[in-house]
Order: C-alpha cells, then structure tokens, then sequence
C-alpha cells in the first residue's frame, strides 16, 4: 500500500512527458549499481587500494626522513604538493557552483548530471585539503595555526574558506539525495542486507513525498544556491591570494584573483566531462546523459578557452611590455627556456586545441569533447607547476637560480591522492543514486528523440534481487 500511495504522489508533481514506463526504466537503471557488483569492480577497487597503500609507503618515508626526501629545498620550498592542492581545489568548483548557478537559472538539460557534479567537488575538497598538512612535513605543527595563527595571513583565511565550503557542499549533496534515498528504501528487496536497510532508513529522514516536505526542500535548496556561490568563488579568490601576496615575479599579480576562478571552472568542467563520460559508460546511462548535457558543457569549456586565453594575454603582454625587474629572466624561461615545453603545451594544448575541437561540428561531438577536457585537465595542472616551480626559481637575489625536480616520493604520493579520488567515487557510485531520479522526474523528463535503454542492449540483463520492479506499474 506505501508503494501504490507513493506512486501516486510521484505522479502529481512528474514532468507532463513522463509515463510509468519511462520512470521505471529510469529507476532500474540508476538502482542497478547499489544492487551488486561485478569481478572487474572488485579488482578496480584492488588496483586503487595497492596505489593508495603504496602512496602510504612513500608518505611514511617522508615522515622518517623529513622533506628532504623530496625536491623541495630552501629556495623552492613549494613544489607538486601545493600544485596539486590547487589544482584539487579548482576542479571542486565547477560541481557544486556550476549546479549552483545552473539551478537558479533554471537550465533543465542539466539535472540528470547535477550530482555528478556535486560529487567531484565534495571528493576534490576532501582530497585537496590534504596537501597542505603533507607539505608542512610535520603535520602536527597546523595546530600552530589554529592557536596561534594571524588573522592577518591569507593562510588562515584559505583554511576557513575551504572548511566552510567543504560543509556547504555536503549539505548541498545531501539534500537533494534525500527523496533518492526513500526511494532506495521503497525498492529494497526481502534479500538486501540488514545494514543497507538501515542505512537508507536513516538517511531518506522520514521522506514520504508530501506537498510539506516538497516545499522545505525547494526552501533549503533555494537558500544552499544563493550562499554557495559567493562560497564558492571566495575560496579560489583566497587561494590566489597566497600566491599573489607574495613579492615573487610571477604570482605578484592583481588578476590572480579572477585568473584562478576562472581557471578553477575550466578545469572542473572538464572533470565534470570525464566522470560523465566514464559513469555513463560504465552505468549505461545512455539514454539519460545525452549528447545534449556533453554539447552543453562542451559549449561553457569553450566559453572558459576564451577567457582564459584573454587573461593570459592580459597578463604577459602588460608585463612582457614593460620587462620590469626580473619578468625578462622569468618570460625567457617560460618561453625559451627550460619550461618552455610545458607552457606551450598549456597555451596550444590546454586553451587553443580544446577550444578548436569546440568551435568545429566534425569534432564537436561526445569523443571529441572528451579529448579536449582530458587535454584542458593536463594542462591545467602543468599551470599550476609553471606558476610555483618556474616562479621560486626566478633569484630574489643575485645567485644562480635552483631548479626543482619533483621526487619518487612527491610522485607516488600524488599518484595516491588521483587513486584516492577514484576510490571515493568507486565506493559512491555502490552507495547513492548517481542521477538525481526525482528531478529529472519531476522537471526535466525524458529527452525528446532519446533512445529507450532496450534499443541499445541486445538482451536485457536479469533485475538485481535487492531492488525489484514495483508492483502494480
């Protein structure tokens, strides 16, 4: 009887194309993933774990040895642990912001990736924010920050910055998964375990569906849009400020601030791009991530491409122009010199091929786009590089410059924070809905000329037994 009444309240508030059996073939699709898992999941899982345990390996040599075991010294004392904490930082932005703005602009195409998208930023946030501690090389020393820190440092002000966006993510995730996960309690089967019954329990929070509760959640979602925004874009801003408050040739720079939130959405809508890709792949979720959602975010990645090529512009001609100080030393490096290879790589690979790929219809196309966002991804971490390891080497005083070469340890290391990242997701994909199925029920519909998950399998796998069909659809 719950059942058949919940079906009927769905019912009321679903988009006008939706029909019983569009729905349900949605639910089943979603659900397969939490039912079971296969041999080639659990060995995925395996090969992320030995990573990680390896990663560990190389951290505890750290810890023994001090930072010397890396290529950080005294005169480049930043190197692949900063980047890469800026570079986690940045692709965080483009999920929960990107979902944020979307939402108030009411733009529909999206809602079937939204939590895709949520995802990434709650996992880059949470594997970003370790960099810090494993760069200080005594990692106990933060708690000098928290007691004695200067309200005055833009360091303070990046550690409460990325914790409050870090908790307004999570809620921002949770709320919109909380009818998802009623229904994962409503299609549990007599055979599902014990702990996964009480876990959806728990968190559906009593969700029935009734007009009460719809309007709280609107009401919460409304009021989590308009503070995440200005959250969003304030940490990346902070984050500038690190580098551009320093007196250093190639970060003292009043456009870091926009430069890098920028930066941040270019990168993270390519992140959004290649998890959509791989999920609904390995999900078959074709018929739900469309064409529509790819072209979509194909069209923002070259939208950024343009920005970000404006502001490098910007930002070399201005200062090549004048060659003040130092910037002669840093440009011919950058250009000719032993970073040269890298930087062309990031203007010609990381703005000018994706944003071709984007402007031409024969490549404008679901593989096409992929390329550029694994391209814009590549790219983007080797920026962060150039701004740290070519910026320290610039002399602050008349000496040979060093050089930084990043060690087994860095590397290793950073390999286990991409096998960290993957982990969560892998581990999530087994625990949450990776489609938002009451939105896209109930605003967005099916696709118009979508072609029905039945079309595209020869034969129809069997129903997992945790989740079966309903009764009575």
């Amino acid at each position: 009887m719950d059942t058949v009444r919940m079906q009927g309240e769905h019912a009321n508030h679903a988009h006008p194309g939706v029909t019983p059996e569009w729905r349900e073939r949605l639910e089943r699709r979603v659900l397969r993933p939490l039912a079971g898992s296969s041999p080639a999941y659990f060995a995925w899982v395996g090969f992320l774990v030995a990573v990680l345990l390896w990663a560990f390996y190389a951290y505890s040599q750290q810890w023994d040895r001090g930072l010397i075991v890396t290529g950080m010294r005294d005169r480049i004392s930043w190197g692949v642990y900063i980047i890469s904490f800026v570079f986690f930082i940045g692709i965080s932005h483009a999920g929960t912001l990107l979902s944020a703005i979307l939402r108030v602009t009411k733009a529909r195409w999206q809602l079937s990736i939204t939590r895709m998208a949520e995802f990434i930023t709650v996992v880059a946030l949470m594997v970003g924010a370790l960099f810090p501690l494993i760069d200080l090389g005594r990692p106990d020393r933060v708690l000098n920050m928290i007691f004695y820190g200067r309200w005055q440092s833009p360091l303070l002000w990046d550690v409460l910055a990325i914790c409050t966006y870090l908790t307004g993510s999570a809620i921002y995730l949770v709320l919109p998964l909380i009818p998802d996960f009623a229904l994962c309690r409503d299609r549990l089967g007599p055979t599902a375990p014990r702990w996964k019954r009480l876990f959806f329990t728990v968190a559906a929070v009593g969700w029935t569906g009734t007009e009460a509760q719809r309007k709280a959640l609107d009401r919460a979602l409304t009021i989590m849009m308009i503070v995440i925004i200005p959250v969003a874009v304030s940490v990346h801003t902070v984050v500038s400020w690190i580098f551009a408050m320093t007196l250093r040739e190639g970060m003292n720079s009043t456009i870091f601030g926009p430069y890098f939130v920028a930066g941040a959405i270019y990168s993270g809508i390519a992140a959004i791009i290649l998890l959509m890709a791989v999920l609904r792949r390995l999900l078959r979720l074709e018929e739900y991530v469309t064409r529509t959602q790819f072209l979509c975010l194909g069209y923002m990645l070259g939208a950024f491409a343009l920005i970000m090529a404006y502001a490098n512009l910007n930002e070399y001609v201005t200062v090549g122009y004048k060659m003040a100080g130092e910037a002669g030393f840093h440009f011919e490096q950058l250009m000719v010199g032993m970073f040269s290879v890298q930087f062309w790589f990031y203007i010609i690979g990381g703005m000018i091929v994706p944003g071709l790929i984007i402007l031409f219809p024969q490549t404008r196309n679901v593989k096409g786009i992929c390329v550029a966002a694994v391209l814009v991804l590549i790219a983007m971490w080797i920026e962060r590089y150039l701004i740290v390891a070519a910026g320290f080497r610039v002399p602050l005083m008349p000496y040979e410059p060093a050089s930084y070469s990043p060690t087994w340890v860095e590397w290793s290391i950073l390999a286990g924070a991409f096998a960290q990242f993957a982990l969560i997701i892998s581990v999530a994909v087994k625990l949450f809905p990776m489609v938002s199925v009451w939105e896209v029920v109930e605003h967005r519909g099916p696709e118009p000329g979508s072609v029905p998950m039945a079309d595209l399998e020869p034969q129809r796998a069997p129903e997992p037994r945790s989740l079966p069909e309903r009764s009575g659809v």
